[in-house]
């Protein structure tokens, strides 16, 4: 595993007119090198898509595939999220105001000592100021 990926750089590629050169080369890298994910994302990015299927953005089959194709995608979901849910990711959302499904991250890079990958404004500051390697890079 190279990297930890959130909900928001996920959906992100899904959705095509939100996919960014530098989202494109997030899911490259993932393809060579695999990343993880805590044990909530799989329910986060079905949540976004379902809620682009109400939203009429996306249809309900459109929004099928697309989580077929990420089942071919090398992301590994951690095991031990829940183990840590109630000590040190509730801890990392206090201390950084995040929710606890983003401090999830927060700590799963923390722990496995590997860079984020977000979009989330909130989550990128709170990994910067924990001195996590945040993906994509702050621009100059």
């Amino acid at each position: 595993m190279t990297i930890v990926v959130d909900a928001s750089i996920t959906l992100a590629w899904l959705h095509g007119d939100e996919r960014t050169d530098v989202v494109e080369m997030i899911f490259r890298r993932i393809g060579k090198t695999g990343a993880v994910v805590p044990a909530v994302w799989p329910l986060e990015v079905a949540n976004g898509l379902t809620m682009a299927v109400r939203r009429g953005r996306t249809s309900s089959a459109l929004r099928d595939r697309a989580l077929s194709d990420l089942t071919a995608v090398p992301i590994n979901i951690d095991d031990d999220t829940n183990a840590y849910a109630w000590t040190a990711t509730i801890k990392l959302a206090d201390l950084h105001g995040l929710t606890v499904y983003d401090a999830a991250y927060l700590e799963l890079a923390q722990r496995r000592r590997l860079p984020l990958a977000t979009l989330d404004k909130a989550l990128r500051a709170a990994a910067e100021k924990s001195g996590v390697e945040i993906l994509p890079s702050p621009g100059p």
